[in-house]
């Protein structure tokens, strides 16, 4: 087709999540089209955000800076710390502009299935941030999943502890959603949480 370069182009970018084969091929050919304007900033960045970019020892999450500017800025809530599964959460969170306290990223959740056990999660910042005083509340903000909800029971007697409020999200009905289209599950937990209106 093109060459070693090119199919070794195409294989990495297929790795990238939601390009198949197909999207990796029109990638490449649209980066290959327009060298100057787009493969050569785009390769100068990822190399410099290779290099640039680590995870905050703090919370976990990934910033050119340690801390990184949500742990360093002064203005939020230090006393409420989030605790999500990965970065990509913690930026939902962000983009949200919902949640105004700390994060702690946990590197993913306790599964049988992938082999995930306690001591691969990212669990110890947070202990030590408790035990440093200051925490009033962490929200466990997990996927409502099997995995999530594991690992939110697993957390909660490990924080238990510490005497802070252990908070989690909010399930059930999504706004704009229909009642028809849902999961047993989610109507089930919508229907458990209701309150007063």
């Amino acid at each position: 087709m093109g060459g070693p370069e090119v199919e070794r182009l195409i294989a990495l970018l297929s790795r990238l999540p939601g390009l198949g084969p197909r999207s990796a091929r029109r990638v490449a050919l649209y980066l290959l089209r327009h060298p100057e304007s787009q493969m050569r900033p785009l390769a100068a960045t990822l190399s410099a955000t290779a290099a640039a970019v680590k995870p905050c020892h703090l919370c976990g999450n990934l910033d050119s800076s340690d801390p990184c500017a949500i742990c360093a800025d002064p203005t939020r809530e230090r006393g409420i710390v989030c605790v999500v599964e990965g970065v990509g959460d913690l930026w939902a969170l962000e983009r949200a502009h919902v949640h105004h306290g700390l994060y702690h990223v946990l590197g993913g959740t306790l599964s049988a299935l992938a082999g995930t056990r306690p001591e691969d999660l990212n669990l110890q910042p947070l202990l030590t941030r408790l035990a440093a005083g200051g925490v009033t509340e962490v929200i466990l903000a997990l996927g409502a999943t099997v995995d999530g909800a594991t690992t939110a029971h697993w957390l909660t007697e490990k924080l238990r502890p510490f005497g802070v409020a252990l908070t989690r999200l909010a399930q059930g009905v999504p706004i704009g959603g229909a009642l028809d289209v849902l999961d047993d599950g989610t109507l089930a937990t919508a229907l458990k949480a209701r309150r007063p209106f």
